[in-house]
């Protein structure tokens, strides 16, 4: 009887142990799941859009979130000390093996955490100048990704097809940003090339933005913004504004069209997303590295005419334009 007791007894730790090793294998697998970071630096449609597109990028190449790898998001709001906090996050508490930021800020707060952790740029117009990389084509470092520098030649032609007899355009933008200034110098000599005569508007913070945007429309015939985040947030305080006077808006970015801009060439913002997550994933498999991975530019952009806005501001859109531009309304 004893014996019989003893050997349920120990069948029974047998069993324990066999299923605490399946167990423990299991967690163990778990926690080997690989981990993208993604830190973004605030909430707006077009920021929005860019974490979407990740989204798809990485599961096109074979990873999906919660299945073979995990997605950390981060949102900082704007928050430079956030964005230091989160960084840290998501590279002590979180261990990510790639990092992705999405705007320049982001990309930066991620910059200034680690040399080691492959970082991946979503949305940044110019990393040399942002301080980010050395060199365009050859990073250098742990540090690549996808620039979304506009169309601006095409940008100003749009102008000229849709505005002719529009003669002055003020840039708005927020002066704490480094790559609008980058991109303000370089609409400034596009637009002046063009014929324009340019006056350019700094926001300290969106604070000013409905106050500098009322000054504008008594001073220019229309208002161009550059990709800028804070211009980007504020979008509707700009639109609401510049509607009381009827003046256009071009902005750079297809989502901000959409939110009450008359027309730009764009990059899609999703489809930057897409190209952003498929970077991520070959850094993730191996198959890149940052150090000798160019940044990726689009070569070209889509028109995007907002039908709605040109009716309310009685603005005839050429039907040459319309025929080959996305129609948002």
């Amino acid at each position: 009887m004893r014996k019989n007791r003893l050997s349920v007894v120990v069948v029974i730790i047998v069993v324990f142990l066999i299923g605490s090793f399946f167990v423990e294998k299991k967690e163990s697998a778990k926690e080997k799941l690989p981990t993208v970071g993604v830190l973004q630096f605030v909430s707006h449609p077009a920021l929005d859009q860019i974490y979407k597109g990740i989204q798809a990028g990485l599961k096109e190449k074979g990873y999906e979130d919660g299945k073979n790898m995990t997605i950390a998001f981060q949102n900082g709001q704007a928050d430079q000390s956030k964005l230091a906090t989160m960084s840290q996050q998501l590279v002590q508490e979180k261990k990510s093996d790639v990092l992705i930021g999405i705007a320049t800020p982001a990309a930066q707060a991620l910059a200034n955490t680690t040399t080691e952790i492959p970082i991946v740029l979503g949305a940044i117009t110019d990393p040399v100048s942002a301080g980010l990389v050395k060199d365009n084509q050859k990073p250098g470092g742990n540090i690549t990704g996808v620039s979304d520098k506009s169309p601006v030649d095409a940008q100003f032609d749009l102008v000229t097809e849709i505005l002719p007899k529009s003669k002055k355009v003020g840039i708005l933008y927020a002066s704490s940003e480094e790559n609008s200034k980058y991109q303000v110098e370089e609409a400034k000599n596009v637009a002046e090339k063009k014929g324009l005569s340019v006056k350019t508007y700094a926001v300290p913070s969106s604070n000013e933005i409905a106050q500098t945007v009322q000054v504008m429309t008594s001073e220019v015939d229309f208002i161009y913004i550059p990709t800028d985040n804070t211009i980007a947030n504020a979008m509707q305080t700009v639109v609401n504004e510049a509607n009381k006077t009827k003046t256009p808006i071009i902005p750079s970015v297809d989502t901000m069209v959409e939110q009450g801009g008359l027309a730009t060439v764009g990059i899609n913002q999703f489809d930057l997303g897409v190209q952003t997550g498929k970077m991520a994933a070959d850094i993730l498999s191996g198959k890149a590295k940052p150090a000798t991975t160019a940044i990726y530019t689009f070569k070209t952009g889509d028109i995007i005419v907002n039908q709605k806005q040109a009716d309310k501001l009685g603005i005839s859109i050429p039907e040459k334009i319309k025929s080959k531009a996305k129609i948002v309304d």
